[in-house]
């Protein structure tokens, strides 16, 4: 028995893991009570040294001291004020008067203020609830089908997974070890992609069903001409401006995402400063949502830390490694076998678990595969969003149903989801068909003149009169001096490069 366990740890701690979450345990205290427990049974059976748990304090201290991680409580914040200072119901009933005329024009007004709101909010639950409390009864007031209705609210709300200034790609790049920025640069094209795959999906709709996205009547529509013009432009302008303060510095540059969020913070509270909603209220109950989201993300990060220090120790990582490694096909075998992982595991588990207990498992895989992270990283980030829509558990599902109408069955909702993880499913597919709609202006190669570059090494005289800088013919030849073995492989990479341009 003590053989079985020593030989099998690794897989025996993973699937006690994915039992702890089945059950419906607390995942941070799932992770961190299996790291403690295993770490333990391996100390005693010989497998880990005793000095395992004294590197936790300092894993732990590690993600406090984590910069990128400020990002989060910031982006959070400004999503919070801006839902719940009137800029949702402002910005849907501005583009659903614009957007009114044409057959399907509320749809299209939803997915519209859905991705406006992804990137100034980054918060599902706020852009799903907001669009639910104010669209979903007039769509069905005026004849819209209910399923349509339904899945176009909650599949417009997930984009804020996906487009910046998403929680789910800060939390992805500091698992993979990967820029803040590069990740939200990376993502944008898909999102918009995924963006205008919903909205072909409803003019789809009206082709050929037009009664299930009627036109808004005439009487409904009290905006015209200029009025409707200027209203568009004050109610538009700001959250764009918003939009370019927070992304377009990072991506210029500029900012860093931390700093980025700070920026959007501060914009958030002039803007509901501006439209005179912003009270001590409001103030309060942003940030206790911003304090109890924050902390939940770390406290499923502490936990993380906790049982990949043992699984670790036991070589999980190799375990892992070597069983994804050994699938037929290659990358292709991986990705495929990674995506309906993935999707499957979306059934049970949020973004948030998905990506503190899967992504740094398959991370290293995928590098040592050749596999680009920031890549991967949006891959996994969009099939992950089907997490939020996949019946019955997807929360954006839930969400709805708490500000739904009574006349909307659940199971309305469940089939009007169906589509739209569909469409997401084929999103994914592009991907990686087309990884160029990832790292088109990523893969820019920073031009170095080799010839100019100079590599000096403390400890070593490389160049002297004998080899590795001893003197000629002197007994020292046969021992080199510290640090000669690293620069003769520093100089030797060099000059490969050089051959190779």
């Amino acid at each position: 028995m003590t053989e079985f366990l020593i030989n099998n740890m690794a897989p025996i701690i993973f699937a006690s893991m994915v039992l702890f979450l089945l059950v419906g345990f607390p995942v941070a205290f799932a992770l961190a009570a299996n790291g403690i427990f295993f770490g333990l049974i391996g100390i005693e059976l010989g497998l880990l040294g005793p000095q395992l748990f004294q590197a936790l304090p300092d894993r732990i201290f590690g993600i406090m001291n984590n910069d990128t991680l400020l990002a989060i409580p910031f982006f959070t914040f400004m999503g919070l004020i801006l839902e719940r200072s009137g800029m949702a119901e402002d910005l849907l009933d501005t583009i659903g008067q614009l957007f009114g005329p044409l057959r399907g024009g509320l749809a299209f007004a939803v997915i519209f203020v859905g991705a406006l709101l992804a990137a100034t909010t980054g918060v599902v639950a706020a852009s799903v609830i907001s669009m639910g409390l104010i669209s979903l009864p007039i769509m069905l007031r005026y004849g819209y089908n209910t399923k349509l209705a339904t899945g176009i609210i909650a599949a417009s709300g997930t984009l804020a997974q996906i487009l910046p200034p998403s929680l789910v790609l800060i939390i992805m790049a500091d698992q993979l070890g990967k820029s803040v920025g590069d990740m939200y640069q990376g993502a944008f094209i898909p999102a918009i992609a995924l963006t205008c795959l919903y909205v072909g999906y409803v003019i789809l709709i009206a082709i050929f069903k037009p009664s299930w996205v009627p036109a808004l009547p005439r009487e409904a529509r009290t905006l015209h001409g200029m009025k409707l013009f200027m209203r568009a432009l004050t109610t538009m302008v700001p959250p764009l401006f918003l939009i370019f303060l927070v992304l377009g510095t990072i991506f210029m540059g500029i900012a860093t995402p931390t700093e980025g969020g700070a920026m959007g913070a501060t914009g958030a509270l002039i803007m509901a400063l501006a439209r005179q909603r912003l009270s001590l209220t409001l103030l309060k109950q942003a940030m206790e949502s911003t304090a109890k989201l924050t902390t939940f993300v770390i406290f499923i990060l502490v936990g993380a830390r906790v049982f990949s220090l043992t699984f670790y120790g036991v070589d999980g990582h190799r375990w892992v490694e070597h069983l994804l490694t050994g699938l037929p096909g290659g990358e292709v075998g991986f990705l495929i076998v990674v995506n309906v992982l993935v999707f499957l595991l979306a059934f049970f588990l949020d973004f948030f678990e998905l990506s503190f207990i899967v992504v740094p498992l398959l991370g290293p895989v995928a590098q040592a595969l050749g596999i680009d992270l920031i890549w991967f990283g949006i891959l996994l980030a969009v099939n992950m969003q089907t997490s939020f829509m996949h019946p019955p558990f997807g929360f954006a599902l839930f969400f709805l149903r708490s500000v739904a109408p009574a006349s909307v069955k659940t199971t309305d909702i469940y089939w009007g989801a169906i589509p739209f993880v569909c469409i997401q499913v084929i999103m994914v597919g592009l991907l990686i068909a087309f990884p160029q709609l990832v790292t088109f202006g990523l893969d820019k190669a920073v031009k170095v003149d080799l010839d100019a570059v100079e590599i000096e090494v403390p400890g070593s005289s490389y160049g002297g009169g004998g080899a590795y800088g001893s003197p000629a013919g002197g007994a020292q030849d046969e021992q080199p001096k510290p640090g000669a073995a690293a620069t003769d492989a520093i100089l030797d990479m060099v000059k490969e490069s050089k051959e190779k341009q």
